[in-house]
């Protein structure tokens, strides 16, 4: 699907204000309420909007502290990656992981309500994960900023 201005408008409407009322979202782009919906609908239908979510506050909710753990694995193998990446996947306190080209094969980003949380999360998964040779750890001190929002 070719997306065009008023889809890239819709779209960048839609990734800062996703509760934005349909009428509301038709006049910040300059259509017609039933022409927004079905352009909108249709984005749905092509997966380029996935989802919709509520984005919440980590700090509020006890997850103060954000880690990036970098994992280097014992080989390479197409069984031992396809094992990690099935077990990462179950590690509740893991919000995104990236398979690197570089000196580390993964790089995580984990997030915990301290030091102590994150030892937790450490010795009761991340050290547990098939074919773990190495990891290390690197806490950010403040988050400078944060957008989920792609530049389209």
């Amino acid at each position: 699907m070719k997306i065009d201005e008023i889809d890239r408008r819709i779209l960048n409407t839609l990734q800062r204000s996703g509760r934005i009322s349909n009428s509301d979202l038709a006049e910040k782009v300059n259509l017609s309420p039933s022409a927004c919906h079905r352009r909108v609908q249709l984005l749905e239908k092509k997966k380029i909007i996935k989802d919709y979510v509520a984005l919440l506050d980590a700090r509020e909710v006890d997850r103060k502290s954000t880690i990036f753990v970098e994992i280097t694995l014992s080989g390479q193998a197409d069984a031992l990656l396809d094992a990690f990446e099935r077990e990462v996947k179950l590690v509740p306190d893991v919000l995104e992981c990236h398979l690197m080209a570089g000196t580390a094969d993964y790089l995580l980003k984990v997030v915990a309500a301290d030091t102590e949380d994150f030892a937790r999360i450490h010795r009761r998964y991340l050290a547990r994960l098939p074919g773990v040779a190495q990891l290390q750890s690197s806490f950010a001190l403040r988050t400078v900023f944060k957008t989920t929002a792609l530049p389209i």
